[in-house]
Order: C-alpha cells, then sequence, then structure tokens
C-alpha cells in the first residue's frame, strides 16, 4: 500500500503538481486504508463511487490550491448532497439531502474529494460517540478505549491516517475533546467565523464547524477554506476572512498566557497536569510570561450548558415528527399517534432524556427560572474572559480530566458524559475560539492534549502558539495499531 496519506498537505501537493501521482492514488488509498481500518468504526456511510468519479474528473484540472484533489471525510450531522446525513441516528437513517452545507460547498470549489461521512454521537448529543445508532468508533490508539466525542469518528478517521483531514462540529467540546483523546489538532473557531447552514441544529446558539487535522498547518489551511460570511446564516460574522497560517512559524518570546487555576485543579488527572505544568516551563524558557488567572462561573458551565443546550435542542428537535422527511412509524393510529411513536422508536435514550429534559426547561415560568438565568451567568462568563484578554494574549490548560477510557467504562453513570467537558464548555458558553493540540502520552500511551484559547476571531495567534508547541515537541503521532 502506498503512504502518500502520511505525508504533510504541502508534500501531497507538490506530488500533485508535479504530475508524480493524481488524486485518485489518494482516494483509492484512503478507501484502502478505510478497508484495512474497519474495525475502527469511523464511518457510517462511504462516497466511494462519486469520490472516484471525481477523482478522475481532477486529472485534467490544473492544481490551482494546497487542497486540490485532498481526500476529506465530514461529520455526519453536516448536510452533504445526494450522500446520507444520518445524525447517527434511526429517525434519519436513510435520509438522504437535497442540497449541501456550506462548508460542503467551500471544499467542493477547492475541489477537495468527500470520502464519506463519520460516526458521531446520535445528534452529536454524548461525549463519547457511544450513543450512535451505527456502534461506537473507536480509538486508533487503543481500540478498547473510546475515541472521544460526539465527533469521535472524524478524529479516529484522522488520527489513524485514513484521510488527512475532517470536519466537526463542537457544542460542548465535541471537536477538542475527541481530538485529545485520539492525538491530533482539532479547532473550534469563534462562534459565527464559520457558517452554520447546512449543519443539523443541536444548540443553535452553542454549535461550531471546525477542521481536525494531524497538525497545525494543515488545520489552519482548512480553516482559511470554510471561513467567511454566510448570507444563508443569520448568526454569520461579517468578520473579514483571513490567512490564519500567517503567524505560524513566529516567535513566541514576549507572548502573555494565562492558565485558569480551575484547570489545574484536583478534577485532572496528575500526568495530565504535569503535562501542561512541562509545556509551561518550556514557554517560559522561550520567552513567554505565564500567570495563573481566576475566571468567573466556570465550575458552573457544565450546569449552564445542561440548560441552554438541553432547551434549544428540545426545540430543533421538534421538526422530526415522522411526517416531512425520515423515519415514520407504521400504521399510526391517529396523528398523536404518530408523532409519539415515531419518535419513541426513532431517538434512542440520550436523545430522548435531552428532549425531555429541555421541554421541562423551557415550559412556562421554568425559561425565566432556568434557561433567561442561564443566559445571564453565560454572559458574565463572556465578560470575565473578556476581561482577562485585555492583559493576556491566550489562556491555555487542559483538554479533557482523564486520558480515553474504556468503550465499557462510566456506562450507568450518565452524568459522566457531561463531565468528560468540563474544561471544554466554557469556551462554548463564551462564544470563543478553542483548540487542542498534543503535547505528549500518559504511562499507557493514551495521548493528553493542551486547550489554547484565543479572544474572539484571534485563530492566528492561537496556530502560532500551537505550531510552536508542535514543533519544539516533535511528537510521533502514528497509533501502532493501525494497518
Amino acid at each position: 500500500m502506498s503512504k502518500y496519506l502520511d505525508l504533510e498537505i504541502k508534500q501531497i501537493n507538490e506530488l500533485l503538481k508535479k504530475k508524480a501521482i493524481k488524486p485518485i492514488d489518494l482516494v483509492m488509498e484512503a478507501f484502502e486504508r478505510i478497508e484495512n481500518n474497519s474495525d475502527l468504526n469511523a464511518f457510517i456511510t462511504l462516497n466511494k463511487e462519486k469520490a472516484l468519479e471525481q477523482a478522475r474528473q481532477l486529472e485534467n484540472k490544473e492544481v490551482d490550491n494546497l487542497l486540490f484533489g485532498i481526500p476529506i471525510a465530514i461529520k455526519d450531522n453536516i448536510i452533504t448532497k445526494d450522500l446520507k446525513t444520518t445524525c447517527a441516528s434511526h429517525i434519519l437513517e436513510n435520509f438522504i439531502p437535497i442540497y449541501n452545507a456550506t462548508v460542503v460547498e467551500k471544499i467542493l470549489e477547492k475541489n477537495m474529494i468527500i470520502i464519506g461521512k463519520c460516526n458521531m454521537d446520535e445528534f452529536a448529543m454524548g461525549s463519547t460517540s457511544r450513543t450512535s445508532y451505527f456502534g461506537v468508533p473507536r480509538n486508533p490508539w487503543n481500540k478498547k478505549k473510546i475515541a472521544g466525542g460526539s465527533s469521535g469518528g472524524s478524529a479516529s478517521c484522522v488520527a489513524a491516517r485514513l484521510v488527512p483531514l475532517a470536519l466537526g462540529s463542537d457544542t460542548g467540546g465535541s471537536i477538542r475533546q475527541p481530538s485529545s483523546y485520539c492525538g491530533i489538532v482539532g479547532m473550534k473557531p469563534t462562534y459565527g467565523r464559520v457558517s452554520r447552514y447546512g449543519l443539523v441544529a443541536f444548540a443553535s446558539s452553542l454549535d461550531q464547524i471546525g477542521p481536525m487535522t494531524r497538525n497545525v498547518y494543515d488545520n489552519a489551511l482548512l480553516l482559511n477554506a470554510i471561513s467567511g460570511h454566510d448570507q444563508n446564516d443569520l448568526t454569520s460574522s461579517f468578520k473579514e476572512v483571513e490567512d490564519y497560517t500567517r503567524l505560524i512559524g513566529q516567535n513566541i518570546a514576549g507572548m502573555k498566557i494565562a492558565i485558569p487555576k480551575f484547570f489545574m485543579s484536583d478534577i485532572v488527572d496528575q500526568e495530565i497536569k504535569q503535562k501542561v505544568e512541562n509545556i509551561k516551563k518550556m514557554l517560559q524558557e522561550n520567552g513567554a510570561s505565564i500567570d495563573y488567572i481566576d475566571i468567573d462561573y466556570i465550575e458552573n458551565a457544565v450546569t449552564l450548558y445542561q440548560i441552554i443546550a438541553m432547551g434549544e435542542a428540545s426545540s430543533n428537535l421538534a421538526r422530526f415528527d415522522g411526517v416531512r422527511y425520515g423515519y415514520s412509524c407504521q400504521d399510526p393510529k391517529s396523528v398523536d399517534d404518530l408523532y409519539k411513536r415515531t419518535r419513541q422508536e426513532g431517538f434512542g435514550d440520550e436523545v430522548k432524556r435531552r428532549i425531555m429534559v429541555g421541554s421541562y426547561l423551557l415550559s412556562g415560568k421554568n425559561a425565566i427560572t432556568y434557561y433567561n438565568k442561564a443566559l445571564q451567568i453565560r454572559d458574565d462568563i463572556r465578560k470575565s474572559f473578556q476581561k482577562a484578554f485585555e492583559k493576556y494574549d491566550l489562556i491555555i490548560g487542559p483538554n479533557t480530566t482523564t486520558v480515553a477510557y474504556g468503550i465499557d467504562e462510566n456506562l450507568d453513570n450518565p452524568s459522566q458524559t457531561f463531565l468528560d467537558d468540563v474544561l471544554v464548555i466554557p469556551v462554548n458558553m463564551a462564544g470563543l475560539p478553542g483548540m487542542n493540540v498534543p503535547i505528549g502520552f500518559n504511562k499507557d500511551h493514551l495521548p493528553i492534549g493542551l486547550q489554547i484559547i484565543g479572544n474572539s476571531f484571534e485563530e492566528a495567534k492561537m496556530y502560532q502558539l500551537a505550531a510552536f508547541i508542535e514543533k519544539e515537541l516533535n511528537l510521533d503521532l502514528i497509533p501502532k495499531e493501525v494497518k
């Protein structure tokens, strides 16, 4: 088997421009790798026939950008025309959209090739991808461990080098947490930086699409491709698109960095804290200053997330009723029976639980007591972060409290799915950009990641620090279990 997909995007691009390889060579290699590693269960739907056809068509076109001909995987809650989009749910098991999400249109404009749709938590609700109707995706570093969630399939296939790039979505850490578990780079951009048009909504005020890649430069490159204002998304920012790679390689001397005290508290595994301490020392030795700070209410972010996300989810998922599209129950006795049985049979337990809790939170006076109050405290968190960024360039800390755990662990603890995201949820609350960069391994050789948080629309500065750390550590991030 060829090893072209192990190369960086720049190297692949050079080979394509020299005609040393063709796009179809990359596509064939991707599908061969997927087949050889099918036990990872990273994909729900493959796009083989159309991907091969597109690759053949690209042979006669000029290689006009760095992403030309590059295979990419798409999380299965991002709409793809004529290609199943299931959200890993029985209720959308056979749903074939009639249009593309804006981000899909943008990657097709770059002549990238969609390989398939990635496995995930059902409707992005979870932190392990175990709620998927199609079974749990596995971690390439240890196939008995979770890949994380909800973008678990995207993280797994990139870490295993089945594809160089993938798109995920992040509502409460769903790009950064699985990226940390799987040892890849994952970016949740500033809210509004990337269009949400065509992303099946979970919690509309929190959802954000972002890139998941093997290295920092490729991540910035993919963010370049998918950013920009979209008139179809009313929350889309008018902020001018910039080159997020422009600061990569620059010195970090003089950079002011903060670490929230909560991020290094007793809730975090000692091995993870030690890795972060090592990074702190390394950055200081290279001219950066680092202080410990307090961020108001971040210890309450999980509770706020439960209220806001579940409330918005109950509203967004009301559209799945068995009438317009998706699964519909057989032989309903009435309209009420149609709605009830379709949703009862079509949704999994975790989704139903969140819909019920969310409906309660938005009912009558509860909306004022809980939801509106949560929004007020959420704004206080945002203001506290903004105050910190008046003094500091970036904020760092762990992404996760533990490394990836066993697929069968914590099954009887439904609250664990939120505690997995306790360090990443505050970023979504504040609408800020946050990313994961690998910083090492624990004693069992499972990846550990560093979270980098930036001020709004300052992703380029985050990539600058991430690329410096990546270069200094020079980690071997090829899982040994991958075939």
